[in-house]
């Protein structure tokens, strides 16, 4: 038996994954499942030992660049497969790096997490400059690059982050004609939903000149210029003070390095009565390794911090942590609808770029997604304020409110 099957017959225990090897010989491996997909795949010369060598990364390169092709199913398939049969929650560490791949990759990450402030500028570009056409091609009409919130799972995606919007405005506790800072602000949709539903005044933040330019388009032809406005500028340059702080699906960029600096530098931008609101994707175990494919072709210098480690950025800093929501599977939700809508899109997307660039995003959206439904990641949404009466003492003005808003539209 080939060393590369033994590894696929420890790996695949349910669901059946068929492999055709150079030869032309073919394994399966693992049992029927009525919960798991089926899948086939054909393996030129060379992937195997590229998987051996870094079974993720591996087992990518060897699908961007054709020499791991599927001849039934497809790569979400091939990947459900591999994670179902190895949930976080089993700590199998089975389908990871060996012993000296991971130190290797340790010092790396620790290097390369210290996110400089041109560093920090160059990496946004390499993720958010891409081409305004793919994003229009997957995302929502608001353009919400970061995890919805399904009140029902059947809702559809415009529906859910509709929804996220309202959820999150609803813990900003926003008052018409405060200030407000977002952090991270994207294409601008959360700035706009902010002003067109309290009243506030917003500035949106950005390191990418391509977010920026539509940011301002879209305030411009809804005619809040006045009041909603967006800058270039890196969160630590930023002057001024604001009632209320919103950072969603920024904080991954941050850097541990970095994380005092964040809050300290947030803390010096609030009001006395200032209340902070701050999404992001973590980790639902341990610090780790940003894994080698996401660093290498997806968000250079981006981590994804423990619960343990944001901890560590703001205590002692006499900040209230007045509110924390675990979002367990929202975002793999998100995902499967970012996947499906690039899968529909294939033809436009390989106009735009090319195969091998189309099979590396299906590859990204399928593996972010399962690491969601399968691994060890999760949304947090952790609220803070700097006084300790700022905020009602229960929850429920944020369900009163998130309600008014949805119903609002």
């Amino acid at each position: 038996m080939a060393v590369i099957d033994r590894l696929f017959a420890r790996a695949f225990r349910r669901g059946l994954l068929t492999v055709v090897h150079p030869d032309g010989s073919r394994r399966t491996f693992g049992e029927p499942d009525p919960e798991l997909p089926s899948a086939t795949i054909r393996l030129s010369r060379g992937a195997a030992a590229a998987i051996l060598r870094d079974p993720g990364l591996g087992l990518a390169e060897a699908f961007m660049d054709g020499r791991l092709t599927i001849e039934q199913g497809d790569i979400m398939g091939v990947l459900t497969l591999a994670m179902a049969n190895s949930p976080w929650e089993a700590n199998d560490t089975l389908l990871l790096p060996g012993p000296l791949r991971r130190s290797v990759d340790a010092i790396g990450h620790r290097l390369g997490r210290i996110n400089m402030r041109r560093q920090a500028k160059r990496n946004v570009a390499h993720h958010y400059d891409l081409s305004d056409r793919l994003y229009d091609l997957f995302l929502d009409a608001d353009r919400q690059y970061s995890c919805a919130y399904f009140s029902d799972p059947a809702n559809s995606l415009e529906q859910a982050q509709a929804d996220k919007k309202a959820h999150i405005a609803a813990k900003l506790a926003i008052e018409p004609g405060m200030r407000v800072l977002d952090i991270g602000c994207g294409w601008g949709g959360m700035a706009l939903y902010l002003h067109a539903k309290t009243g506030a005044d917003v500035t949106g933040i950005t390191l990418s000149e391509e977010q920026l330019k539509v940011a301002r388009r879209r305030a411009a032809e809804a005619g809040v210029s006045d009041h909603v406005r967006f800058e270039l500028i890196d969160y630590r340059d930023v002057a001024g003070r604001f009632d209320r702080i919103v950072s969603v699906g920024m904080f991954e960029h941050v850097g541990p390095p970095n994380y005092r600096t964040f809050f300290a530098r947030c803390r010096e931008l609030m009001t006395p009565q200032g209340v902070m609101l701050i999404h992001t994707i973590g980790r639902l175990g341990k610090p780790g390794v940003t894994d080698r494919f996401t660093s290498k072709y997806i968000f250079p210098g981006g981590y994804i911090p423990a619960l343990s480690e944001i901890a560590r950025g703001y205590e002692g800093m006499r900040y209230f942590l007045t509110d924390v929501e675990v979002l367990r599977l929202h975002y793999g939700l998100t995902l499967q609808h970012w996947y499906d809508r690039t899968v529909a899109a294939r033809e436009a997307i390989v106009d735009l770029y090319d195969e091998r660039f189309y099979r590396m995003w299906t590859f990204y959206l399928a593996g972010a997604c399962l690491s969601f439904r399968y691994g060890g990641m999760a949304n947090y949404q952790l609220q803070f304020s700097r006084a300790r009466d700022t905020l009602p003492i229960t929850r429920d003005y944020m369900i009163e409110a998130e309600r008014a808003l949805r119903q609002d539209g």
